[in-house]
């Protein structure tokens, strides 16, 4: 996997919200978004969408764990940032305060991949690419 242009030296914001679909409807015809990425989840729901909107990218997806509604008390926003060694950032960031919600793993998109929430509440995905076999 190659960053994506659009995806490099940028946090990315990742929304999670109820209606996904109707969300990248309404972004297209009021922003002329554009649909980039839609990856289908169970029951129709959108596990991962991108869009783009006048040359920048906006993650989103219907909500699942560890994300929730701001009416549920949680947080509806995922931070992305592409680094060149995940497993030493997620070490760091660790250690410095963060909770880890999920260990530094490959993931089948070509990408290692962390989460981790910060101590404000925010939760950040930090990716580097896998480098191909």
């Amino acid at each position: 996997m190659e960053i994506p242009q659009h995806h490099k030296q940028t946090v990315i914001p990742h929304i999670m919200l109820d209606g996904a679909a109707a969300a990248i409807e309404f972004y297209a015809e009021a922003f002329g978004a554009v649909e980039l990425v839609r990856l289908e989840g169970d029951a129709g729901r959108i596990a991962h969408a991108e869009i783009g909107i006048h040359g920048s990218t906006l993650m989103l997806g219907d909500v699942d764990v560890p994300f929730s509604t701001p009416d549920q008390g949680g947080t509806p926003v995922a931070l992305h940032v592409y680094v060149p060694d995940v497993d030493g950032l997620t070490a760091t960031a660790v250690s410095s305060g963060a909770e880890l919600l999920r260990a530094p793993a490959d993931m089948p998109y070509g990408a290692r991949q962390s989460m981790l929430r910060d101590p404000f509440g925010h939760v950040w995905i930090f990716l580097t690419p896998i480098a191909a076999a």
